[in-house]
């Protein structure tokens, strides 16, 4: 059965997101530091992070709904805790704080390599009826 992630994203394609498991209860994925997605110096962008989060509670959200139905991002908030520097990868997992009818909750922890904490991104997903 194919399903919405199958085929990559148009703009996690584009900064490179990698989906390592999706499932209702979790979305989990990596992002390389490189260039393209990095600040001076040298280290992983905020908005490239804030942007991994984003995809991951709106992938999570859509593995909740029934077919037909969208979503939306409504709020953001990330913490940062510490830099992903140039060569390493972002490994991020979202799972829920909330699931509901109208919306949904999300929590992302994104880790470097060496499993230190990065950011913390929680989002509030507003759930778009069909039609």
């Amino acid at each position: 059965m194919s399903t919405p992630w199958d085929e990559p994203l148009p703009f996690a394609k584009l900064i490179g997101l990698e989906l390592t498991a999706v499932t209702p209860e979790k979305v989990e994925a990596s992002l390389k530091m490189r260039e393209e997605v990095c600040t001076r110096p040298a280290v992983m962008h905020g908005g490239a992070i804030m942007a991994l989060a984003d995809t991951l509670g709106a992938i999570a959200t859509v593995a909740n709904l029934p077919a037909g139905v969208g979503t939306t991002t409504i709020e953001s908030k990330t913490n940062f805790f510490g830099a992903i520097p140039m060569g390493q990868t972002a490994r991020a997992e979202c799972t829920p704080l909330h699931r509901g009818r109208t919306t949904m909750v999300w929590q992302t922890r994104v880790m470097r390599e060496d499993g230190k904490v990065a950011a913390i991104v929680t989002q509030t997903q507003l759930v778009l009826p069909a039609g």
